[in-house]
Order: C-alpha cells, then structure tokens, then sequence
C-alpha cells in the first residue's frame, strides 16, 4: 500500500465520530491567529476556542508575510474575523538560529545546497513582531476596527503574553 497507511486508518477513526458537518467556514468568535508551524502550539485551545471559531494561519516563525496578508484580508472581509492574534512562540528554531546556521542544517540533511531557499531567520523576536503588527494595523485593506495584537507565547507554560 502506501506508507501513509496509519494515518489514513486514524482518519478513517476520527471519520467515525466526527460530527461537525454543515460549518459555514466563517470565524464564528470573529478571530484570526498567526503563529508558528510548530507542532507544539495548539492554537484553538490556548485561548479557548473550537472548531469553526477561528481562523488559523501558520508558517514558519510566525510571521506576517504577503500571503497571510491576503489571507487576513479576506478573512476580515469575508469570514468575520474583528480581532487578530500575532503569536510567535518561545524556543522556535528560526527564532534561535541564525539563516546560515538554517541553510547549514538544510544542506547536511538533504545532501544539496539550500542557498536559494530565503529562509528568514529572526535575529529579533521582539523586533519581528512589532513589525509583523504594523504591517496588518496599517494595511490600506484591513479597517482601524479590527483589533490587532502581538503576543509571545510561551510553549512550556502554555500562555500568552501580550507585547503589542
């Protein structure tokens, strides 16, 4: 067969029960978060929500590129979303290492060069974030309504600290 075989009899389990059909897809709690890939962050449980509540967007180290840009300005004008959450996280590897150190790391694993990947090592967490925030607070698209907010979070306590 394949080798995704566990995953799909998983799948075929969680099939079984799901009972969530018919969602409309719009951000029932009016949120939008951006945050890290990382698989230790559970982004609609660490501030109390459900399937259906919000929307989630991921990437690595959390940040605020063109794509989650057009992805947050469709999600304020056509899935409800009023407040979003910026939230990079604690320990997150393009946060700790250098964009050499990343190609570097790339470039042992698979045996080729990743130079001409662009891979956006964060020298300065803090920094990044005040950035990513004023990117979305002055996009001509998103209105001064929607709320926008930089938090840290933290992935050995589970909170969020807000910093803009």
């Amino acid at each position: 067969m394949t080798n995704f075989d566990d995953l799909l009899a998983a799948n075929q389990a969680f099939a079984d029960q799901f009972d969530s059909s018919g969602f409309d897809g719009i951000a029932h709690a009016g949120v939008a978060i951006v945050t890290c890939m990382d698989s230790r962050i559970l982004p609609l449980e660490m501030i109390g929500l459900k399937l259906g509540d919000a929307k989630i967007l991921r990437n690595p180290g959390g940040r605020v590129d063109h794509a989650t840009l057009e992805a947050l300005v469709l999600a304020v004008h056509l899935l409800n979303v009023q407040r979003i959450i910026i939230a990079p996280h604690t320990r997150c590897a393009v946060a700790s290492n250098s964009t050499e150190t990343i190609l570097g790391r790339v470039a042992e694993s698979s045996g080729k060069s990743a130079a001409f990947m662009d891979f956006q090592a964060i020298s300065d967490q803090s920094e990044a974030l005040a950035d990513d925030v004023q990117k979305v607070r002055t996009h001509p698209l998103i209105p001064e309504s929607v709320l926008v907010g930089g938090f840290i979070y933290d992935v050995d306590t589970g909170l969020l600290t807000q910093k803009f």
